[in-house]
């Protein structure tokens, strides 16, 4: 068993296990995605609340102090009664908890504001909207107002988490859509659709199916709202160390109503980018999203059904850049043209089902299902050419069975579920492809082109059956003011991963200020290993278990108490043998050093090959993954207007089955790097160095120069005790209603840890890392990592290992004036401002800058930047005219890169990573505008046009940099500037036009 440093002593730890156990009738707090209401009413009463479009009911029997409590209630609209005189209307919003008294009102009813119970339709009722203001967690809700009126750059419903302090929704130049909270990797986020997470288990983007895309998790139409947690998450929340989303999809109700919508853009409603300003063209594309949505009652009351299709249709400009500038005119003249804008293609095509069943007051069952598949021509842009791009096929469908059953005093939601997820990109042709280098500049690399590189070709996903049942305690007068909730889930799930294909070699030459160089100096090649695997398969179990307690103190303090745990098993990590021959290599002699074997020399570097080789079983699961999550709410003046809060918490994510897979096939599918002895690119001739012949342009001809074994290609080797990655948050803040408005204002302190990273084992003779390359130490001009040294017979040595982490610390600030009917108008604001330093780019796990990851200096992280700014506002102005905008202004996010000088740092080494940016006050800039006009079409249908105005003011939002931190031993105080010919973020100046119609 491994033994890990907890966020709190083993005595206090200890304590607080017991705490939650011996309070195990008495804790718990509301469903992932349903909405709890609690409150006063007379003394045994009935209390009743229907759901005004569904007919939906649940009844409770208040307590001998009139105390009662209404458990899983799904978001919406409901009439909510405990006798004459008591009825309210109220909106539930996700994942809250609401208070309501429920007393006769004397001479009036409550104040009441007029909502829209659905988008779908016009039917609105009035009700009273409830907001949650008692709780410890750091929570935005993103109402369907929000999602109907905010200008969209992609039907994309995470997009709208960007409106949220300490969250970031980016579309990069290629269009792809990234999803971050705080500064953490992109993979530490979680959602979860009606209470299901999303998680992928494989790749990166947190969500299965949102590495390397441009598309959308799950139809817009399906979405109801949403409410995004950035810190103090409860102890229900599982597999996420950022941000956790949970989503409510929408059902049918009584009556039936439909959607349908089509979205449309091209090159002639767009403004050129800055490339193609440059190029002095401009590439054709098109951008078409259409879809439907529809629902009704199958029996009224009883029983309903929804269902809704999206597509996308995408040719998205692109840009090809060299990465030296000024060469364009030192490559021949085909690759040259290769440069300049170019277009991504994408296809996406989403469905989801879902069917409910009421029966009675005390069940419901639901189904539902989601498929999504999408194909794509892309993966290029900045230095690769369109020739080596990739077409993929990314395909997801999950289906869910959920059980609930609602008693006075206890509520269980249990839920059945199956996945199956695969991300599996292809090279586009076949063949040779070329890399070309800039020589005098440490061979930096300028542009690729032809068919892509065969570690371009992945089969990657995960599919799998799971189980997790939820069960909240509430309402029992011995158990006082306590809610208690327990839950656990059991999944089986098989990981897949191939990470690389055969043929299409990739050869490198070099570029000279005199132009380009004859023959390539090297090439890079895979090569399969008879009768070994070059896919990896595991199946994965993961069990997770919780208990929660939310304990009103009095009618001011409330505390959330929680304590979770999870373990997973990875088999082709726990059972895996260390081959032989890789055994017996690294336990042979050094031949760089007689009378030691390569093994004492690893050693002396501080490398134990005997943490490294597996047995097969001498490995141990990280199973020591204790969470204690601990929240307060203080009202201060007792009127539920200002409201301080805070706490403390540790979350466990997960290792990413990509890279702990690498152990196993890079053995199966070992990488060829072969070096050609030519002019400008010497070597000496032997099992890596051959002269230069135009054969080897033949693949079977460089087949030949190898042996089809692992020996020769590098060698992955994880530690036999890797830990998973986890987060420690604390926060602190002051929530107040101020007359119609909502603000926030809170301090986030979040350390992350044990984030996985591969770097360099090889060693020199004598145990460095860093020497002039002849036994001498390193000079300020001379310095080199030992890459020559590799294991006998193999190539480099890459060990995996955990450490890379983030230390963050923000101010989140937040005011929202939500719509009503009688003011017309909503605004929303939010400001983020970050202090954060990592010691690894946010964007790698290869670390062969250092000797270890320890020796990476804390630099200011490259996540997200210093301030940002977003504000969002709608008007319902007359004639059925909707207006709605959104600003986003952000300072310049730091680039992490490796600067050289002439020079020795604290490692040893003369490079060292460094953090900059472009010296601009602002970095990113877009106001977004929409209208909309509203036609009634009898008493039964409205039609729709909308036009989304898209960074209005053609705000040039560069991405690509240019980088130059200095020369000799003396850094460039301005070390990067933008690249004004280069990719931009977000989009230039664009019109979307919709048209829809509801029923």
């Amino acid at each position: 068993m491994n033994v890990k440093r907890t966020w709190i002593g083993s005595t206090s730890l200890a304590a607080a296990v017991a705490a939650c156990l011996l309070a195990a009738p008495t804790a718990g707090w509301t469903q992932t995605a349903g909405a709890t209401l609690r409150g006063s009413a007379a003394p045994n009463a009935d209390v009743t609340a229907t759901n005004v479009a569904t007919g939906a009911a649940r009844r409770t029997k208040a307590n001998e102090d009139g105390s009662y409590t209404l458990l899983g209630l799904p978001p919406g609209t409901y009439r909510v009664e405990a006798g004459p005189g008591t009825e309210n209307v109220v909106t539930l919003n996700v994942a809250t908890n609401n208070n309501l008294d429920l007393v006769p009102v004397a001479g009036g009813e409550a104040p009441t504001e007029t909502v829209a119970a659905t988008s779908m339709g016009e039917v609105q009722v009035t009700a009273n909207r409830l907001t949650e203001v008692k709780t410890s967690e750091i929570g935005t809700i993103v109402s369907q107002h929000q999602i109907e009126t905010t200008p969209q750059i992609t039907r994309n419903f995470l997009e709208f988490a960007d409106n949220v302090p300490g969250m970031t929704f980016d579309v990069d130049s290629s269009g792809q859509t990234r999803l971050r909270g705080g500064v953490q990797s992109t993979s530490a986020i979680n959602v979860f659709i009606d209470g299901i997470g999303q998680k992928n288990y494989v790749k990166e983007g947190g969500i299965s199916g949102q590495s390397e895309t441009q598309g959308n998790p799950f139809p817009q139409l399906a979405i109801g709202e949403y409410k995004v947690i950035t810190s103090n998450y409860k102890a229900e929340y599982d597999q996420v160390a950022s941000a956790a989303i949970t989503a409510v999809t929408r059902s049918g109700t009584n009556t039936f109503q439909a959607e349908m919508f089509g979205t449309y853009t091209d090159d002639g409603l767009r403004s050129e980018t800055p490339s193609e300003n440059a190029a002095d063209r401009k590439s054709e594309g098109e951008s078409k999203e259409y879809g439907i949505g529809f629902g009704g009652p199958i029996i009224e009351d009883r029983m309903h059904y929804f269902f809704t299709y999206e597509g996308k249709r995408f040719d998205q400009p692109i840009a090809v850049t060299p990465g030296v500038t000024n060469t364009e005119a030192l490559l021949p003249p085909e690759v040259a043209a290769e440069f300049g804008p170019g277009d991504i293609t994408f296809e996406e095509d989403l469905f989801f089902a879902k069917l409910d069943y009421e029966l009675g007051l005390s069940h419901r069952f639901e189904v539902s299902a989601r498929v999504r598949d999408e194909v794509k021509l892309g993966s290029f842009g900045n230095q690769t050419a369109a020739s080596s791009g990739l077409n993929a096929n990314n395909d997801d469908t999950r289906i869910a069975a959920r059980w609930q059953y609602n008693a006075d005093s206890w509520f269980n939601d249990l839920t059945v579920t199956y996945e199956d997820a695969f991300f599996n990109p292809t090279s586009v042709g076949s063949g040779n492809g070329f890399s070309y280098s800039f020589t005098p500049d440490q061979n930096r690399h300028i542009v690729s082109v032809g068919p892509a590189d065969p570690r371009g070709t992945q089969n990657k996903g995960q599919k799998g059956t799971g189980v997790q049942n939820d069960l909240t305690i509430t309402g029992i007068e011995w158990l006082g003011e306590h809610t208690f909730k327990t839950g656990f889930k059991i999944k089986d799930v098989e990981l897949t991963a191939q990470d690389a294909g055969t043929g299409n070699p990739r050869f490198t030459i070099g570029v000279t200020p005199l132009g380009t160089e004859p023959t390539p100096y090297k090439v890079f090649f895979v090569l399969p290993v008879p009768g070994l695997s070059p896919v990896a398969v595991s199946e994965n179990r993961q069990y997770g278990l919780y208990f929660q307690d939310d304990w009103d103190v009095n009618d001011r303090l409330t505390l959330n108490l929680g304590l979770r745990y999870d373990y997973e098993e990875t088999p082709s990590y726990l059972d895996y043998r260390t081959p032989d021959n890789v055994i017996a290599a690294l336990n042979g002699p050094n031949p760089a050093a007689p009378g030691m074997t390569y093994a004492e020399s690893l050693a002396a570097g501080g490398v134990d090959v005997n943490d490294y080789i597996s047995t097969g079983g001498n490995r141990d699961v990280d199973d020591d993954n204790l969470q204690p999550r601990i929240g307060f709410s203080f009202d201060l003046f007792g009127d539920q207007k200002h409201v301080l809060f805070g706490g403390a918490g540790r979350s466990y994510d997960r290792n990413l089955f990509q890279w702990i897979q690498l152990e196993m096939t890079k053995g199966a599918l070992p990488n060829f790097n072969i070096n050609f002895n030519v002019p400008l690119h010497t070597c000496t001739p032997g099992p890596t160095c051959v002269d230069w012949d135009p054969a080897f342009l033949e693949f079977e001809n460089l087949q030949a120069l190898v042996t089809a074994s692992n020996a020769g290609g590098e060698v992955f080797m994880i530690n036999n005790n890797i830990d998973i990655p986890y987060s420690d948050q604390f926060s602190l803040g002051l929530r107040s209603g101020l007359g119609e408005w909502f603000t926030s204002a809170s301090v986030v302190r979040v350390l992350s840890k044990d984030g996985f990273t591969y770097t360099l084992g090889n060693r020199y003779p004598n145990g460095d890392f860093w020497q002039t390359g002849n036994g001498q130490p390193c000079t300020a001009t001379q310095c080199s990592q030992p890459w020559g040294h590799a294991v006998p017979g193999f190539g480099a040595l890459i060990i995996g290992n955990t450490g890379i982490e983030t230390r963050m610390t923000q101010v989140l600030l937040s005011a929202e004036r939500p719509f009503t009917d009688d003011s017309r108008w909503s605004s929303t604001f939010a400001y983020t401002y970050t202090d954060a330093k990592g010691n690894r780019d946010i964007n790698e796990t290869f670390a062969f800058d250092e000797e270890t990851i320890g020796d990476y200096p804390f630099i200011t992280s490259n996540a997200v930047p210093r301030h940002r700014f977003v504000a969002t506002g709608s008007y319902q102005a007359p004639w059925g005219i909707l207006l709605g905008a959104k600003v986003t202004v952000s300072t310049p996010i730091p680039v992490n890169s490796l600067a050289c000088l002439d020079t020795l740092f604290e490692t040893g080494s003369r490079c060292t990573p460094i953090a900059g940016k472009p010296d601009d006050t602002i970095g990113y800039k877009s106001l977004d505008l929409q209208v909309t006009k509203n036609f009634d079409i009898g008493d039964i249908s409205t039609m729709y046009l909308r036009v989304d105005l898209l960074n209005a003011l053609n705000e040039e939002n560069f991405n690509d940099t240019l980088q130059s931190w200095g020369q000799g031993a003396v850094l460039n105080p301005d070390p990067v500037r933008y690249n004004p010919t280069g990719n931009i973020k977000g989009v230039p100046r664009t019109v979307r036009l919709t048209f829809g119609a509801k029923f």
